[in-house]
C-alpha cells in the first residue's frame, strides 16, 4: 500500500492511479445489470401510513447533515467542493426518501443522481485539501459530468434489457479506495486529516448494516438499512466537524 500512496504525491500521480482502477474494473467485469432483489429490504411495515416508514424517515440523517454543513462552510471559490457536497447530501435525503417509498428502478434515479452529486463533492474536496484548490473546480465539474452520465446510462441501458452499473459502481466506490490512500501520501498536508479518517471509520458500519440489512431486522426492530442511513450520514458530519474546528 505505501508504493501505491507513495505514487499519489502528485496531482496526475493521483489521476493515473484513479484511471487506472477504472479501466481495470471494466476489462475485468462485464456489465452488470440491477439485481431486482435489491429493492427487496427487510423492513417493509407501514407505519402512520408511510410505506417502509423507518426506511424512509432514516433519510432525514442526510437532510440534517447537509443542512448542517451548508451553514458551517463558508463559501468561497476554494469551499465550493464542499458545498456540493453537502448540497448533495440535502438532495439524497428527498431522492432517497422518494425511492423507499416504492422501490423500483425508475424511482431509484433518483436516490442515486443525488448521491453522485455528494461523490463528485467529496473526491474534489479532496483534490482542493491534498493537490491544487485551482485544479479541485474544473475537477469537480468532470465528476459532477461522470456521475450525472453514469446514472444516466445505467437507466438507459436498463430500459433497452441490457443493464449495465460499471460506470456508476466507479463513480460511488472509487473514491472510498482511493481516500485512504490520499490520507496515507499526503496526510500532513492538511489539518482536514484526522476528519477524513473519522468519515472513513464511520462509513465502513454503514456497509455493513446494509449486508445484513434483514439479519439486523431479526429482533423486528430496526433494519440494516435505516441504520445504514444514519451511518452514512453520521459519515460526512465527521467533516462538518472538521471544518468547524479548524475554522475556530
Amino acid at each position: 500500500m505505501s508504493k501505491i500512496a507513495s505514487r499519489l504525491n502528485s496531482g496526475p500521480g493521483f489521476a493515473v492511479l484513479a484511471a487506472s482502477i477504472s479501466v481495470v474494473f471494466f476489462a475485468a467485469a462485464g456489465p452488470i445489470p440491477q439485481d431486482p432483489a435489491y429493492h427487496q429490504f427487510a423492513d417493509t411495515r407501514t407505519l402512520l401510513g408511510v410505506p417502509n416508514l423507518l426506511d424512509v424517515m432514516s433519510n432525514l440523517a442526510f437532510l440534517i447533515v447537509g443542512l448542517w454543513g451548508l451553514a458551517e462552510v463558508r463559501f468561497s471559490r476554494e469551499r465550493l467542493p464542499y458545498v456540493v457536497l453537502f448540497a448533495g447530501l440535502v438532495a439524497t435525503a428527498f431522492g432517497s426518501g422518494w425511492y423507499h417509498l416504492e422501490p423500483n428502478n425508475d424511482t431509484l434515479v433518483w436516490d442515486r443522481l443525488p448521491m453522485t452529486i455528494a461523490f463528485a463533492g467529496l473526491t474534489a474536496a479532496i483534490v482542493a485539501e491534498y493537490f491544487s484548490a485551482r485544479a479541485a473546480i474544473p475537477f469537480l465539474w468532470g465528476m459532477l459530468a461522470l456521475g450525472a452520465g453514469s446514472v444516466w446510462y445505467w437507466a438507459w441501458s436498463e430500459t433497452r434489457a441490457a443493464g449495465d452499473l460499471r460506470p456508476y459502481a466507479i463513480v460511488a466506490i472509487l473514491p472510498m479506495l482511493i481516500v485512504p490512500l490520499v490520507l496515507v501520501a499526503r496526510g500532513s498536508r492538511s489539518a482536514m486529516t484526522t476528519w477524513y479518517w473519522a468519515m472513513i471509520a464511520l462509513y465502513v458500519p454503514a456497509k455493513i448494516f446494509e449486508f445484513f440489512d434483514a439479519g439486523t431486522f431479526a429482533g423486528g426492530i430496526v433494519s440494516g438499512h435505516s441504520l445504514k442511513h444514519l451511518f452514512a450520514a453520521l459519515s460526512p458530519a465527521m467533516l462538518v466537524v472538521g471544518l468547524r474546528r479548524n475554522r475556530a
